[in-house]
């Protein structure tokens, strides 16, 4: 879904957003740009490679309503600072959430564990990067009064309701950010941005002739709370109900060895994690993934394109500059089946001789960067979805995706399916519940046979996590037909 937003000029946005910055971050403790260049500068006399300071100031927030009763409400500020410093493969980090001169130079000295490890370095002059504004900087949580946010919530309630009598149970929840970020690299580069991002959602649970089944739906992005018009909070509820009464009418997914078929957008996620992991440069560079050492090698079926992109407005896992300060990138991973790169941050691409991808990402000031997916998709074919149901002569539909596991190393995958449906001579037939899709993403690839012309993105809801770590992502996909499937079932 697009935003009701568009950005602004970028000039506008770079001057807001690093006077904006410099305002949160820097002014309250009398910091300047010289005493941060000194805290670089000491260092870098350490010998090492690199060294940043991240900073951040957010405020977040979360209601949550329960059978027509607010049942939670949060409220969060949180500010700090990380000092990193990067020697060969080796990385010295401190955090702190008291952002001062004291506390950096404290923090600087963390380097010194890894001292006369690195190169001959210097700090450059911090001048300000200019990074190409993705979203407004507006600040959600003031968008709305907390009364209407909860009316807002009350009427999502009320849509999911007035569509079904078999709708028993009701939970929404709504939630939105505002993050300042600023980093300051000893290159000389310093940029900043201002990030809003809000999530809205819906479980609803269905119940006839004794049996409950629920369905669930939501969406968001990088603006603010605005974008959740009458017309969305009812398509909202439509698909929760929906999905609810689908599966109310399930049978038993069967098991067995058949043909799969995706669904466009939200299914996405399972080449997110069977696939998108695997192609992150740490992974890679330790060998430990599934596609380690094998670019321009033949990785997937002729007419896959899989691309990460970082600067698609107003989406979910899309920023202006990723958290070392760096632009984000349209990467190609994937081309016509070819494996082309990896996801790459500054100190893998560095030790691979690899471009960097502008993919280095943090859960806050308080967590090292690493590379990390933005928002990543496969590009669309030529097939209608029409056609490539048609073509399937028993196999299964799985329209969504609830969750799943996938072991990198080996690219297996265990991804269970919130809403499919199996296809008998070219049509859909009937719904089928628990049912599990069991493969290997590298072999997965190979075996798409079809792809269709109907690609979508995600409606703006996906969380990934790596090693503790949680960011807000993107996924999607156009429909897929898969030969020869392990599908894992009830029946």
């Amino acid at each position: 879904m697009k935003s009701t937003t568009t950005p602004t000029d970028g000039k506008q946005q770079l001057g807001s957003h690093f006077d904006l910055a410099k305002d949160h971050l820097l002014a309250p403790a009398n910091l300047d740009l010289a005493q941060l260049q000194s805290v670089l500068g000491d260092m870098m006399s350490h010998k090492i490679d690199y060294a940043d300071l991240y900073f951040q100031y957010s405020r977040s927030e979360s209601w949550g309503l329960e059978e027509g009763q607010v049942k939670s409400g949060n409220f969060a500020i949180d500010q700090g600072v990380g000092v990193r410093a990067v020697s060969g493969e080796k990385t010295a980090f401190a955090y702190s959430d008291d952002i001062s001169l004291g506390a950096l130079q404290a923090a600087a000295k963390a380097s010194k564990a890894i001292a006369n490890q690195g190169g001959e370095q210097s700090a450059s002059s911090l001048i300000a990067r200019a990074s190409a504004p993705l979203y407004l900087g507006q600040d959600p949580i003031a968008s709305l009064s907390a009364d209407k946010k909860v009316k807002l919530l009350e009427r999502l309630e009320a849509y999911a309701r007035q569509i079904d009598t078999r709708v028993k149970q009701v939970t929404a929840s709504i939630a939105g950010e505002y993050e300042v970020v600023m980093v300051a690299r000893h290159d000389g580069v310093m940029a900043a941005d201002v990030r809003p991002l809000v999530r809205l959602s819906i479980n609803v649970i269905a119940e006839h002739n004794g049996r409950r089944e629920q369905g669930s739906s939501g969406g968001g992005g990088r603006f603010d709370y605005s974008y959740f018009t009458d017309e969305v909070l009812q398509d909202y509820a439509q698909k929760a109900v929906h999905q609810a009464l689908v599966n109310l009418d399930a049978r038993p997914a069967p098991a067995g060895s058949m043909t799969v078929v995706l669904g466009a957008g939200w299914p996405g996620i399972l080449l997110h994690e069977a696939i998108g992991h695997g192609l992150e440069g740490d992974f890679n560079r330790k060998g430990s993934s599934a596609f380690s050492n094998k670019i321009g090698q033949q990785v997937a079926a002729r007419g896959i394109t899989i691309v990460d992109d970082g600067t698609l407005a107003n989406r979910r896992g899309s920023l202006s500059m990723d958290d070392e300060g760096n632009p984000t990138n349209r990467t190609v991973l994937i081309e016509d089946g070819i494996l082309r790169g990896y996801i790459q941050d500054t100190l893998n691409a560095r030790l691979m001789k690899m471009p960097i991808t502008g993919n280095a990402r943090r859960e806050s000031y308080a967590h090292i960067p690493m590379p990390r997916m933005t928002n990543t998709y496969l590009l669309n074919g030529t097939a209608a979805p029409e056609e490539i149901i048609k073509s399937v002569k028993r196999g299964l539909y799985a329209a969504n995706f609830a969750g799943g596991q996938v072991d990198i190393t080996s690219g297996k995958f265990v991804f269970s399916a919130a809403e499919a449906y199996m296809i008998e001579d070219g049509k859909i037939t009937y719904p089928v519940k628990g049912a599990t899709l069991i493969g290997n993403g590298p072999d997965v690839l190979k075996r798409v046979s079809m792809i269709g012309n109907d690609m979508a993105l995600d409606s703006g809801v996906g969380t990934c996590g790596k090693e503790g770590q949680r960011v807000p992502v993107g996924v999607g996909q156009p429909t897929l037909k898969i030969d020869a499937r392990t599908v894992g079932g009830t029946a």
